[in-house]
């Protein structure tokens, strides 16, 4: 399967899940709002899903996919199949303790992300309760990141793009059916996060069953003496560096956001799954499609087709995410009035909301240029660098947070992570060009300015249409054809300037070198 194919395929079903947590997000904002309660949630389900990213989807897979590859290339089928048992065996055994020690340290996790939260005392407790109760979370979805990570390596893309649309179906059967049974509602999502974790491992496990590859525990010593094993956990060990360092910016942010006042923790993260659309639909796609494409191609020592993959990839980033950011910019009012405006959801809410999708968007490029140049060293089982970056990018991001919190509040600390992830991937890109690693292939001057001119002209329509419109003061459904006339235009205006400059969709397929 090509590349641009590979990549439809996980972003179709991608747009499916990012379509159900939409719909998900709707009826938790228009049930719950943005409150003390709200935000102890979001603290409490960060955790756990910080972890996640950490050990699993994280420094887990970077380690693990090119491992995989390179065992699967040199060694025979029943070496593959143990070394994917000893793995197992060893993921097993570390999320079990950590899950082990969250829940006994949930105070004091509760207190490092969200410190401000413990000036409401009530707001702190039920934090630590949430927390308590899913931190478990990780462990099932450490063992979804291994599957995945199996069968996106054998080229079966589709089960581990669709199992998240099962989270979001659980949050919202538990919104509906469970939250106004309960005298506390809110336990009805975390009761929806633990009944998504199971349903997501169980999808994976039967996907890995019906390809015949059936996962088991062997002895925790014979399985650390693999050498190959000792090799994932050597990479990992500066992979967690690269991406502790992204949770750690992620925590810090978590943490002065709580000391913003009730409902910034819950506006910071209803903008942050405005920004998961354009970020998973391309940059998740491609970068789970490249990572084990480059690290193929590296292991054949095919460096032109390495090269093609990732100018193809850098090209597809372009493409979407300068409109995708521009667009966001401007339509972010309209958007979030539409999405999450009601019931207990106030226009103030939607302003607030709105104000960190905007900090957000000036980073959307950075954020999904890294989703395929950091693939291109981890490829290469070069996680060092990526690591050095992420540090870098640290700094950046504290820096604007100290010039932008104080002037910007809340919408700072998104501006500040946009602007941190931009630093990153420049960083690496500038990198890969030094050491010969990527050359960009010809065309990139009028590919670019095509871009540029389309964008320029789509983001001037979409101001100008919306000139003086206030969306918190329109009914939903004024606002639901506003919003979808807003984005077919500027997507029928936006192709149709590359069109007429010469762009086709032959342009999609990746250029020869």
């Amino acid at each position: 399967m090509s590349l641009i194919k590979s990549a439809a395929t996980i972003s179709g079903l991608t747009l499916v899940s990012r379509i159900t947590g939409v719909i998900r997000d709707m009826l938790i904002a228009r049930y719950f709002g943005a409150s003390a309660e709200t935000d102890a949630f979001y603290v409490a389900f960060r955790l756990p899903n910080m972890l996640r990213r950490l050990f699993a989807e994280g420094a887990f897979q970077q380690a693990f996919v090119p491992m995989l590859s390179d065992v699967r290339e040199r060694e025979s089928p029943e070496r593959g199949a143990a070394f994917v048992d000893h793995v197992f065996t060893i993921l097993g055994a570390a999320v079990l303790a950590a899950s082990v020690l969250g829940v006994l340290c949930s105070p004091l996790l509760v207190w490092a992300i969200a410190g401000g939260m413990s000036e409401n005392g009530e707001a702190f407790d039920l934090a630590v309760a949430l927390t308590r109760f899913m931190f478990p979370y990780i462990a099932f979805m450490s063992l979804v990141a291994l599957a995945a990570s199996i069968l996106n390596t054998l080229k079966h893309f589709a089960i581990p793009a669709a199992t998240p649309i099962l989270l979001n179906l659980s949050f919202i059967g538990c919104t509906i059916l469970v939250a106004p049974r309960l005298e506390e509602p809110i336990w009805a999502l975390a009761g929806a996060v633990m009944l998504g974790g199971v349903l997501q491992l169980g999808a994976q496990w039967v996907a890995l069953a019906r390809l015949g590859v059936r996962l088991r525990p062997r002895a925790f010593g014979t399985s650390l003496a693999d050498a190959d094993v000792r090799r994932v956990l050597k990479l990992m060990v500066p992979a967690l560096f690269g991406v502790g360092v992204a949770q750690l910016s992620i925590l810090i942010n978590t943490n002065i956001a709580s000391h913003l006042g009730h409902g910034a923790v819950t506006w910071l993260n209803y903008a942050d799954r405005l920004m998961e659309f354009p970020t998973a639909l391309l940059g998740v796609a491609l970068g789970t499609v490249l990572l084990p494409g480059l690290s193929a191609a590296f292991a054949k020592n095919d460096l032109e087709r390495y090269n093609g993959l990732l100018d193809h990839g850098l090209r597809l980033v372009v493409l979407v995410g300068l409109p995708a950011s521009v667009g966001l910019w401007l339509t972010a009012d309209a958007l979030v009035a539409f999405l999450f405006q009601g019931r207990n959801f106030s226009p103030e809410d939607v302003r607030q909301t709105a104000t960190a999708v905007v900090g957000y968007s000036a980073g959307l490029m950075g954020l999904i240029a890294l989703k395929i140049v950091a693939p291109a060293f981890y490829a290469r089982k070069d996680i060092r660098t990526p690591v050095r970056a992420a540090f870098a990018s640290l700094v950046v991001v504290q820096l604007v947070n100290l010039a932008a919190v104080p002037l910007l509040a809340h919408a700072g600390l998104a501006l500040s992570v946009g602007l941190g992830s931009c630093v990153n991937a420049l960083t690496l890109l500038v990198i890969l060009g030094k050491r010969r690693i990527y050359k960009p292939l010809a065309g990139w001057g009028v590919y670019a300015l095509r871009v540029f001119l389309a964008t320029a002209l789509m983001g001037a329509a979409l101001y100008w249409v919306q000139d003086g419109q206030d969306w918190t003061q329109l009914g939903w459904a004024y606002r639901a054809l506003g919003v979808a006339l807003l984005v077919a235009g500027a997507a029928v205006l936006y192709f149709g300037v590359l069109f007429v400059t010469g762009w086709r969709l032959r342009d999609l397929r990746p250029a020869k070198n």
